[in-house]
């Protein structure tokens, strides 16, 4: 398992970690001039903008590490090695998942942290009278920020996994069907689709709105551990069925 986690993580910063390096000292080049107010208002201005383009440079990199990294796992010759491991296919494909996780999380936190921070010393703001301030007000303020972030990354997970399970099924189960990666993308589609559909068990304590066929759920405060928790079961059903197709033949 440990193995698993080394190649994966090896696989994924080799594909982002030069631009991650990059942004990181750029961003911190500027923060650490800004805050000591050594930056012409030009040049502070230059920093925000380059920050802004630095997530979307990120964000790209990003997906071309997981891209890295799915690719061990479904095409040859990584493929290979990745098939041949004498270990259950979910710990190989958990290694994968948290590799992903991690590596996409941490990086995006800490360039939009530096370009959050860049941009509200430009406003004559500092981080430490938001969180001098923030201390001073409600505690369930704190708890609404940490739900709404722990959704976002259970939101991230489930949506990997479907990815992840369509990739796989088109390896497996279609893979001599015509079309296998159209008929791949349409079983992607409908597991969005489907897990929509799902949170209608919370309409009776909310609003819902129907955009075309999807629907959206306003709910109370008091719901969110329970959403956080039905999307956190829908990721790891994703992924159990995800592991269980892995344990059949792939056609790499």
């Amino acid at each position: 398992m440990k193995a698993q986690f080394k190649y994966a993580f090896l696989t994924g910063i080799h594909a982002r970690g030069a631009a991650f390096a990059v942004i990181f000292a750029m961003n911190l080049v500027f923060i650490i001039f800004g805050s000591l107010g050594l930056l012409p208002f030009a040049a502070h201005v230059t920093a925000v903008s380059l920050g802004g383009v630095a997530i979307g440079v990120m964000m790209a990199f990003n997906i071309i590490g997981d891209f890295a990294i799915a690719r061990r796992m479904f095409a040859a010759p990584g493929a290979y090695l990745y098939a041949l491991t004498p270990v259950p296919r979910w710990k190989t494909l958990l290694a994968s998942v948290i590799t992903m996780a991690v590596l996409d999380l941490a990086t995006m936190a800490v360039v939009i942290t530096g370009e959050v921070w860049m941009s509200l010393n430009l406003s004559g703001i500092y981080f430490g009278d938001i969180f001098r301030d923030a201390a001073r007000g409600n505690d369930l303020n704190w708890l609404m920020g940490l739900g709404v972030i722990l959704l976002m990354i259970a939101g991230y997970l489930l949506a990997v996994m479907i990815i992840l399970f369509s990739v796989t099924a088109a390896k497996s189960i279609l893979y001599k069907k015509s079309a296998s990666g159209f008929l791949a993308f349409l079983l992607a589609c409908g597991c969005f689709y489907a897990v929509n559909l799902l949170w209608l068990i919370f309409a009776p304590f909310g609003e819902v709105w129907r955009f075309g066929i999807f629907i959206t759920i306003s709910i109370p405060d008091a719901l969110l551990p329970l959403c956080i928790l039905l999307t956190l079961l829908e990721a790891a059903g994703m992924f159990i069925l995800t592991a269980k197709l892995m344990e059949r033949k792939m056609n790499i």
